[in-house]
């Protein structure tokens, strides 16, 4: 079977990283949608809801492009952190950033990832939502302020980065660490497995 092309459609420097990380060769395609969650739909369905989006709005940015990308499968993401029934994305500004970690603090929450898959080949689509909880140590007022000064929390989902400074509010996680980070490395590789897809590998 003929390798496919792997296009990864997010302007993210974290999930480029993890694919990279795992090898695969892949075409980078940052898409920007809009990502408020429609509130009418439940905290799952919001998520892939997005995802499914981002998908769409490349598929209107290739469709010119004719038999580049057909032997193609296009990857999306979307990642959330959600505690309590709500979803917290990234703060708009310092003292959001706060609010949200103050909230944090002491507590467990779940990280979760819609991750979307369109093979340009057959138009088949297929989706999956990794949930991974984390559990925050009890961080006062000040190391909150002090992490916020680094500017990391600032386009981070949820204020913080488990990848970095961020690392050293949290406890302990349950499930993929990759997940938090914004990429579920290990149910996507799953999902390549089942479709008996072969994608083109770093040598």
């Amino acid at each position: 079977m003929k390798q496919k092309k792997l296009i990864l459609a997010s302007q993210s420097p974290r999930r480029s990283e993890i694919l990279k990380k795992a090898g695969y060769q892949f075409v980078p395609f940052p898409v920007y949608v809009s990502e408020i969650p429609n509130k009418n739909l439940s905290l799952d369905e919001q998520i892939l809801d997005i995802a499914r989006r981002k998908t769409k709005g490349v598929l209107e940015m290739i469709r010119d492009k004719g038999p580049v990308f057909e032997n193609s499968v296009i990857l999306t993401a979307d990642t959330m952190v959600c505690f309590n029934g709500n979803a917290l994305g990234k703060p708009e500004n310092e003292q959001m950033a706060f609010d949200f970690l103050k909230m944090l603090s002491g507590q467990a929450h779940q990280v979760k990832t819609a991750v979307d898959l369109l093979d340009l080949s057959t138009n088949e689509n297929m989706s999956h939502i990794e949930t991974t909880a984390v559990f925050f140590k009890q961080v006062s007022d000040e190391e909150i302020w002090e992490y916020i000064s680094t500017k990391e929390p600032l386009d981070k989902a949820g204020a913080y980065a488990i990848q970095g400074i961020g690392s050293k509010f949290v406890e302990k996680f349950e499930g993929d660490f990759n997940n938090v980070v914004g990429l579920p490395l290990h149910a996507l590789e799953k999902l390549f497995k089942l479709k008996g897809w072969d994608f083109l590998k770093v040598l």
